[in-house]
């Protein structure tokens, strides 16, 4: 392969970590080069976050060669040919140069080159096929260097063929669509993904949610989001998807108030989801628990900030909520609703902080009330009273309103 184009090497290449892998790598003679994501996000001056790397160097000799180095190499997928080498904590994906054999589904059946071509062949797209040597070299077989600078989303060779080899590709053409893509999308492309689309069933739903929470951190998935729709892969994807229009205001308050894009917050906008059906998406997804909750919490909370309720009410909210939450519901307001005030309340949990609870179940027992419900009870009566008091009570004021709510009940 002839050079392309060149990289900086004082960057991220140039780190302690990564030259003891590379330098290790290539002590048995053959070249190792960079490949996908960190070469692609390197050119475009973005910064890199994982690194992987592809050698000619069998998986069995890529280990040797790792430990030699007094390094860590864990078999992550041998039989694809991985080797995750570990420096100083950080890890190295390691990939031996494959080409296909067969394939089917996500599953192939692979066999290892010393070709670089033949390794490019198999990769999903165009711009996550751009090699790059420790010197900065970059080396560009399928054209991928070409797309990068235009904007433009390719299927390596045939669209159909690289999606029948994995359709989860399908969801990923979409998703590098919204974070790199630059005008019309491919038309073979689009072609391909409208007659699979609806293959993505047969995706484990682990597989699925973790391209859609990632598509929907792009700066602006909409335009994505809407090419999806025109092109019937979004019903097999998010059927409940039914307000694509409230994600622009959504995005103008991420901006206004600094908010970094969040893709449950997103999900809760453009869905219909109330509190159950948000769990029954959870469940059918197979989300985490942290998830599961805050995904319930921001489509059918307990309490919500309002605009229009008076400066008491509200924190009684940021109380209830927690600040967090009451400030992911005040984003979800702001883009639901036309009221301007909503953005003014975004920072209400700091300007007019609310103080913690000071009573606990062990100043109940102090008194000499026996453990039971009696004691949550107490509590949350102190509790509803500091609250109606707008807050101002102390530990004193609170312990004594305790002590009466005691002594009334001899």
């Amino acid at each position: 392969m002839k050079p392309a184009a060149s990289i900086d090497v004082h960057s991220w290449m140039a780190d302690a970590q990564t030259r003891i892998v590379m330098e290790a790598l290539m002590a048995g003679g053959q070249t190792a080069r960079f490949v996908g994501g960190c070469v692609r996000d390197a050119l475009l001056g973005l910064p890199v976050k994982d690194i992987d790397i592809a050698t000619p160097e069998t998986p069995e000799r890529v280990t040797e060669l790792i430990e030699r180095a007094g390094l860590r190499a864990i078999p992550t997928g041998i039989d694809h040919g991985t080797i995750t080498a570990i420096c100083e904590g950080i890890p190295f994906e390691i990939t031996t140069l494959r080409r296909d054999v067969e394939t089917f589904g996500r599953q192939a059946r692979v066999s290892f080159t010393t070709d670089w071509a033949q390794d490019a062949a198999r990769r999903d797209l165009t711009l996550n096929a751009l090699y790059c040597d420790a010197e900065g070299t970059v080396f560009d077989p399928v054209g991928g260097l070409a797309d990068l600078k235009k904007g433009r989303i390719r299927f390596v060779g045939d669209a159909r063929s690289r999606i029948e080899e994995d359709v989860l590709r399908l969801l990923r053409f979409f998703r590098f669509y919204a974070f790199y893509g630059v005008g019309e999308a491919d038309k073979e492309a689009l072609t391909a993904c409208r007659e699979m689309a609806p293959k993505i069933s047969t995706l484990s739903v682990e597989r699925v949610w973790k391209e859609l929470s990632r598509l929907l951190l792009a700066l602006d998935p909409l335009p994505t989001f809407e090419l999806m729709q025109q092109n019937e892969v979004l019903p097999h994807l998010l059927p409940e998807a039914v307000h694509f229009d409230r994600l622009p205001a959504l995005i103008e308050a991420e901006v206004a108030t600094e908010s970094a894009p969040d893709y449950l917050r997103r999900l809760a906008v453009v869905s219909n989801f109330d509190r159950e059906s948000a769990g029954t998406f959870s469940a059918r997804m197979k989300l985490s628990n942290v998830d599961r909750d805050l995904l319930c919490d921001l489509c059918g909370p307990v309490l919500r900030p309002d605009p229009q309720a008076n400066i008491k009410q509200n924190r009684v909210a940021i109380y209830r909520l927690g600040p967090d939450l009451f400030r992911e519901l005040v984003l979800i307001g702001a883009a639901r609703s036309a009221d301007q005030k909503w953005l003014s309340l975004f920072s209400k949990p700091q300007t007019d902080p609310v103080p913690e609870f000071s009573i606990t179940g062990q100043d109940v027992l102090d008194m000499g009330v026996p453990t039971g419900s009696d004691v949550g009870n107490l509590i949350r009566q102190v509790e509803d009273w500091w609250i109606a008091d707008n807050f101002v009570a102390n530990r004193a004021a609170c312990q004594k309103h305790l002590e009466s709510l005691v002594s009334a009940r001899s």
